[in-house]
């Protein structure tokens, strides 16, 4: 049995590998396929191999568009550390699929479905180009604030900026008024469009209108000032300087 290893991080490879050969000692195993362009020319090139072991996220992209781009005939079973991508994998007829870090039992049986059931696939490329859309995500329209013993809705549209002082998150408006959330700063971070919200900081995450200038600081570091903000000392992270460019700039 002719055994193809996909998967871009070298150790789960190894693992994978070390598990099959303890359990399959008779398997012939061909791995350092980390990328979808390298699994394309390799399938492209070579004689289909008898069972696919694929990680879902590589190096390049996600593993479904070889399926795309190459005709396969091997049964395939999919590995990933997020359970999200499960039915997507049953969807272009994976035989299995194994959460990592991958258990030997689960392996042994995945490996002995595939060879009592005789599996061939029948992959929809239909399907694979649907899944390969971006997810639309819902954002939050509006947030609930408090406002002395008033609770009012406030458009997301408004939103200039949102702070967290002494573990209080705030919402501070383009008109400059200040409001308390009930949420923690990650949470109001993964409410909100990243196409017009950045998290500048721990402490700040900013609407792109909100940002009135950005300025070099010490530390290949970046100082930004906000509108109607006192704060002058907003200071982005060399870490984070070229993502904040990157997303200036779209």
């Amino acid at each position: 049995m002719k055994i193809l290893i996909i998967e871009d991080e070298k150790p789960a490879a190894n693992r994978l590998g070390k598990l099959l050969s303890e359990h399959f000692p008779s398997a012939s195993l061909i791995g350092d396929m980390d990328t979808v362009s390298r699994a394309v020319r390799w399938l492209g090139e070579n004689t289909p191999p008898d069972l696919i072991f694929c990680d879902i996220q590589l190096a390049d992209g996600i593993s479904f568009e070889i399926f795309e781009k190459v005709k396969v005939s091997t049964p395939v079973i999919f590995t990933t550390a997020f359970d999200q991508y499960a039915i997507r994998a049953f969807q272009v007829n994976a035989i299995d699929y194994l959460l990592k870090p991958i258990d030997p039992k689960d392996l042994a049986r995945a490996v002995e479905k595939f060879r009592s059931q005789n599996l061939s696939p029948n992959l929809d490329l239909e399907v694979i180009k649907n899944l390969l859309k971006p997810q639309e995500k819902s954002f939050k329209s509006r947030f609930l604030v408090k406002f002395g013993e008033k609770i009012q809705s406030i458009p997301v549209e408004e939103a200039a900026f949102f702070f967290s002082e002494e573990r209080v998150t705030f919402l501070q408006t383009f008109a400059g008024k200040k409001f308390v959330l009930d949420s923690t700063l990650e949470q109001v971070e993964s409410q909100v469009d990243p196409e017009f919200f950045f998290r500048l900081n721990r402490k700040y995450l900013s609407h792109i209108h909100a940002i009135e200038e950005v300025l070099s600081y010490s530390n290949s570091r970046l100082k930004v000032k906000l509108s109607n903000c006192p704060d002058s000392d907003i200071l982005v992270s060399r870490e984070k300087v070229s993502e904040l460019k990157n997303w200036m700039d779209r």
